[in-house]
């Protein structure tokens, strides 16, 4: 049997009478996806390793009170001697439910946990994706979204030390 605090601000976080912070995932979906071979059916005849170029993008926007959208963007080219075999891009986005957070704390949420969760999602769509082409399927490899969102944070704090 489990005891409930009487005192409503030390009851756990997400119950009723609490101000602490809630995150919650309120919709995933495919926004945008496109494949192209152009070069077909002569880019199958040659099987070299393609030289792979892979971009991966996250943007996130206020939707109303607590709820943000965050798109994770990838988009994949795959060229051998100079012709393209592939071109894929894809926009997997969700709307996500984030109460209590302090500024920097929802960007953080915002551009790192959000992405987190849909990129499982967007490496299979790209996975089957060039699978349904004919081509090997492309996994794309691990994101570290907090490395990178670190790296940018560093990088506009020096850019704003040398301009003072």
């Amino acid at each position: 049997m489990s005891e409930t605090p009487e005192d409503p601000n030390q009851a756990p976080i997400g119950e009723p009478g609490n101000n602490g912070p809630t995150f919650a995932v309120l919709a995933q979906y495919l926004k945008d996806m496109s494949f192209e071979s152009p070069n077909a059916p002569a880019s199958f005849q040659n099987g070299a390793t393609p030289q792979m170029e892979v971009n991966v993008d996250v943007e996130g926007r206020p939707l109303g009170p607590d709820q943000f959208e965050v798109e994770l963007s990838a988009s994949a080219r795959a060229t051998r001697d100079d012709k393209v075999l592939f071109v894929v891009e894809a926009s997997y986005a969700g709307v996500f439910e984030i109460k209590n957070l302090q500024r920097e704390q929802l960007e953080m949420a915002m551009l790192v946990e959000c992405p987190r969760i849909l990129f499982p999602f967007m490496r299979q769509i790209v996975a089957d994706a060039t699978r349904n082409g004919n081509y090997p399927p492309l996994m794309l490899e691990p994101i570290d979204f907090l490395g990178i969102f670190l790296a940018n944070k560093e990088r506009t704090q020096n850019a704003a030390a040398g301009q003072a």
